[in-house]
Parts: structure tokens; sequence; C-alpha cells
């Protein structure tokens, strides 16, 4: 009888096992529902336009100018004010911020270019995570707005550590957490991703709402467009020059958007 219970209990396990997923198996179903990895290795430039709006109701515009291997254009357009942020994908990096006092094209620092690096990175941290160093792990089954998501974790070779939630039924990115660097200070930060289009047999989220809890940094991104595979000259991704101004500029800096498609 003993023998007997212990086999229909093991029978009980088998659908519980079975519908159980690994974090690879998760990462697989996350890229194939973007639109598989060949695809998403396709894409040798993109650019992203659209709208931005920040707390104390600060609107303006983004565009986002990605190349590959590594490259990243971002300016943000508030109040006539426009901030330029490239990276060379190599070891390069500038900024032109005229919210601050020295409005001359300065160089990233090495913090700065640690965390660009990443976020050029348009293929995203998923992508042969493993060759990139990068370490995931199933962090558990849980909800999110109502909806059953998989959280993963994932530690990059600096040993930041980001957290990111997966739609249980269509596997989309629904939601990223980790850490932000603002001037000086390490903020905790959260990106919710939703109003997904198809570009080209790829699948973008045309909305992201980010910002860090318990403050008053907040922002909403909002695509209007996104171009694959536009033609962008290097160039664009060498030393800025700086605009001529043509309003005096508010009283808060907003924060560079991330590229739309990179889950950080």
């Amino acid at each position: 009888m003993k023998t007997k219970l212990r086999c229909i209990a093991g029978l009980l396990l088998v659908p519980l096992a079975a519908s159980a997923q690994t974090a690879e198996e998760i990462v697989k179903k996350a890229l194939d529902a973007r639109g598989g990895v060949e695809k998403i290795k396709g894409v040798q430039t993109e650019r992203v336009t659209g709208q931005v709006s920040f707390s104390r109701e600060m609107e303006g515009t983004f565009i986002v100018e990605l190349k590959r291997p590594l490259k990243m254009r971002t300016e943000i357009t508030v109040e006539g004010q426009k901030i330029i942020r490239v990276y060379d994908g190599k070891s390069t990096g500038w900024m032109i911020n005229p919210f601050l006092e020295n409005k001359e094209a300065q160089p990233l620092s090495s913090e700065d270019l640690k965390n660009i690096s990443d976020e050029s990175d348009f293929d995203g941290p998923l992508v042969d995570y493993k060759a990139k160093g990068n370490q995931i792990e199933l962090a558990g089954k849980e909800k999110l707005d109502d909806k059953p998501v998989y959280r993963l974790k994932l530690t990059n070779k600096n040993g930041d550590v980001r957290f990111y939630f997966f739609d249980a039924s269509t596997f989309l990115l629904l939601k990223w957490e980790g850490i932000r660097k603002n001037g000086e200070e390490d903020l905790p930060w959260e990106s919710f991703f939703s109003d997904f289009h198809d570009v080209q047999g790829l699948k973008y989220p045309f909305r992201i709402d980010q910002g860090s809890p318990g403050t008053e940094i907040k922002q909403t991104l909002t695509a209007e467009k996104i171009e694959i595979n536009p033609p962008i000259d290097d160039s664009h991704f060498a030393k800025p020059q700086v605009p001529t101004p043509a309003a005096d500029p508010p009283h808060a800096s907003p924060t560079p958007p991330p590229p739309a498609s990179n889950s950080q």
C-alpha cells in the first residue's frame, strides 16, 4: 500500500515539474517574444523619436540613435534647450548640458562610461548574456498589477544587480528595477514597459514610465517612431558641438532617457 501511495504521489508531481521554468528557458522565451535572436542581431542601426514628460510639468522631445558596435547618441530638447550625450562605442563619451554652469562639451566620467556601455548595447543584456559576463537566475514567480510574472535576477560583470519582470503568458518585459546614477548619488530606479508594437518583426514598448521610488524623480517616454537600420554616419557619435541656445533653461535638469529598446 505504501509503495502504491508513493507512486500516486509521484504522478501528482509530474505536471508541476513539467510546468516549472528555468531561468535559461525564460530568457529564450523572452527573446523569442521580441522577435528572435536572429532578427535582434540583424538590427545594425536604430533611431527612436518621441515625447518625454518629467515631474514638475516639464515636457520635451527626445531622439535616441544607436549603431553597432555600441555607439549611442541621445538628444533631449526642453524649452528650447538641448541636452546631448554621445558615446563612440569604444572609450570616449561626451555630454552637453545647458543646465550646468559649464555649457561646453564635457567628457563623461569613468562611472558614466561604465553605465553608458550597457545602455548602448541595444541587443539588451539577455542576448549572449553568458558571453557578456552576465549571470541570470530565476528569483521567483509573482504578480505585477494582477498579472503573473517571472522575476529574473541579473548580475553583470561589474557586480551590479538588476531585476527583470516578464509576463508569464507573453514573456514580454513589463518591468525593470535596479540602481541608477544621478550625479554623485545612487538611486533606486524602476521602469515599466507597455504599449508594445511590432516594428519590422520586432516587439518594442512605445511607452516607458520610470523613476526613483520615494522621490519626485519621474518621467514618461512615449515613442512616436522607431526606425530600423536608418543610415547614421559615424561622425554623429563624435564630440558634439554646443547648440545655439533658443531660450533660458528651466530650473530643473531632466534625466536623459535610456534607449526605448534597451532594458538596461
